[in-house]
């Protein structure tokens, strides 16, 4: 898989489809709205109002056309290759060198999300993992230089 590919699981193109609904709809009549009531303001030279949004329009006309490229291009996890090996997609059960158990799902870049323990396929961790089997022991050098080791403990999808 080539590193500058988007791959996407079910659930991030499923966000992406509905963020690009609401920009199209509801968000481009508010801010329609929000240009024609600032023009009703006068002199649009010193209307900050209607500089603010235009402004709006063209970061969701922006958002709109990113995220329209990202669904054109982007692969699904579940097209690709996988019998019981990492990949995107996958939630991975890990046991570091001290014995402290995490559970991370591995996804695309564009769906990395550190709270709900989402980590890049292009991350040193994702990077590591990925293509490995339950029971493999894989090593991680972190951005500061230090090592980490890990052993799969569980992947589901």
């Amino acid at each position: 898989m080539d590193a500058s590919e988007i791959v996407l699981t079910a659930e991030g193109r499923q966000k992406l489809v509905d963020e690009l609904e609401w920009r199209e709809g509801d968000l481009t009549k508010e801010i329609v709205e929000r240009i024609r009531t600032a023009r009703d303001f006068g002199d649009l030279s010193e209307n900050s109002e209607y500089d603010d949004a235009k402004e709006e329009q063209a970061k969701n006309a922006a958002r709109i056309a990113e995220i329209q490229s990202i669904l054109a291009n982007a692969k699904e996890a579940e097209s690709l290759d996988h019998n019981l090996i990492v990949s995107i997609g996958c939630t991975v059960g890990l046991v570091d060198g001290d014995g402290v158990a995490t559970e991370v799902t591995l996804v695309g870049t564009t769906e990395t999300n550190s709270l709900e323990h989402k980590i890049s396929n292009e991350s040193p961790v994702g990077r590591a993992i990925i293509g490995r089997a339950e029971g493999d022991t894989v090593e991680v050098v972190t951005p500061s230089g230090k090592s980490r080791i890990y052993t799969i403990t569980k992947i589901t999808r």
